[in-house]
């Protein structure tokens, strides 16, 4: 007798929630930058509109389908390779930021595929080697892959390759790596963090000021004898000598704030008048608090709360190994995701560019988060 497929409302209520609020919100959130730039307010939301009905039917498609089909090494390594080639291509056509690829008012983050893309290649690793995750021949191939990726991301985009370690530590914890491999994986980890953050000066600015707001440790004789050409110098000056050295998240601080408990109201916040910077993009939680008060702020943290435990309910069940990978894949990297984002807003965190899934403005985010939710969602329906 054929399995009678039933959908997790609960986990497909929570997403649609998302979306439609995180349309709401960017309505309210870009709608006076829209028409200075645009001359419509509605611009923005308008695209972000066609990204998500594009969006939705990734969904569907991959939640209509039997999880195995993705358990093949054509899904896995031509996602990957497919991935890399566009992250190539983007770092030579957008040589100013590394970011998009755009083709008129359509514009791509090949950033943002890396993480579909990295989940299914380690669900199927790790699945075909269950036997051996600990050798280094497995660890070898999942490791290459992961570098490649993250290496390719982290030129421009810092946040996205932190959530792609967190997504593969995840997996590999859940696989059964050793700790011994885990106390190599994070020795190199931090190395590889702390030279990723050292290459761009913008950045060490960046992580010191979280911990030093006056950036006293970065104007010692230390750092000025490594920092012999004063490039470093400059930013530091930037920052430190500037009218608000720490702006941005004083003006989500003061936003957040002024929300109370219920809110200012939807569409009569203040600061996203060019006070907030980013405020329809990485610092759109900002006008949620402002807008909505607690109250908006504990619903979308709700939301992701209910991903999480669904996602950690189907990680439990799953009765193969390759749907505990990609369920737990998927929720980590959502979850993380969302959860470094309102670290930023709320100060608990470095500043990082990274959008808050289904609220902020980005087409490919959206676009990937839905896709990869709609893995999610099939392990539900067809894992039994």
């Amino acid at each position: 007798m054929a399995q009678r497929v039933k959908t997790d409302w609960v986990l497909l209520a929570a997403i649609a929630v998302l979306v439609v609020f995180g349309l709401m919100m960017l309505f309210s959130a870009s709608s006076m930058m829209s028409q200075e730039k645009y001359k419509s307010s509605w611009y923005v939301v308008k695209w972000q509109f066609v990204y998500a009905l594009v969006a939705a039917a990734a969904l569907l498609f991959f939640k209509s389908r039997d999880y195995r089909t993705f358990r093949k090494p054509s899904w896995a390594f031509v996602s990957v390779g497919l991935t890399l080639l566009l992250l190539a291509a983007v770092y030579f056509l957008d040589p100013r930021t590394h970011r998009w690829l755009r083709l008129g008012p359509i514009s791509l983050q090949p950033s943002e595929l890396a993480k579909p893309a990295l989940i299914l290649f380690l669900a199927y690793c790790l699945t075909m080697r269950s036997r051996s995750v600990n050798d280094w021949h497995t660890l070898a191939q999942a490791t290459l892959a992961l570098g490649l990726l993250a290496g390719a991301v982290v030129v421009a985009d810092l946040g996205t390759a932190f959530v792609l370690v967190a997504t593969a530590v995840a997996v590999f914890y859940a696989a059964g790596l050793q700790k011994r491999f885990f106390a190599a994986a994070l020795l190199i980890g931090l190395l590889c963090a702390a030279g990723a953050v050292a290459v761009k000066p913008y950045r060490i600015v960046r992580l010191f000021g979280f911990f030093d707001p006056e950036y006293r440790i970065l104007e010692t004789r230390i750092v000025n004898t490594l920092d012999p050409e004063g490039k470093l110098r400059s930013y530091v000056d930037r920052a430190a000598h500037s009218k608000d050295p720490d702006y941005h998240v004083r003006q989500s601080k003061i936003a957040v704030g002024s929300g109370g408990v219920l809110g200012r109201g939807f569409m009569d916040g203040r600061q996203k008048y060019y006070y907030l910077p980013e405020a329809h993009t990485d610092f759109i939680y900002a006008v949620v608090g402002e807008e909505l008060g607690l109250a908006g702020s504990l619903l979308v943290l709700a939301g992701f709360l209910v991903i999480l435990w669904r996602g950690l309910r189907l990680c439990w069940l799953a009765t193969d190994d390759f749907a505990r990978h990609l369920a737990l894949g998927v929720t980590t990297a959502v979850v993380v995701q969302a959860l470094v984002n309102m670290s930023v807003v709320l100060d608990l965190a470095p500043t990082k560019g990274i959008p808050l899934p289904m609220i902020s403005q980005g087409g490919s985010s959206l676009l990937s988060t839905l896709a990869s939710l709609g893995l999610l969602l099939s392990v539900s329906e067809h894992a039994g």
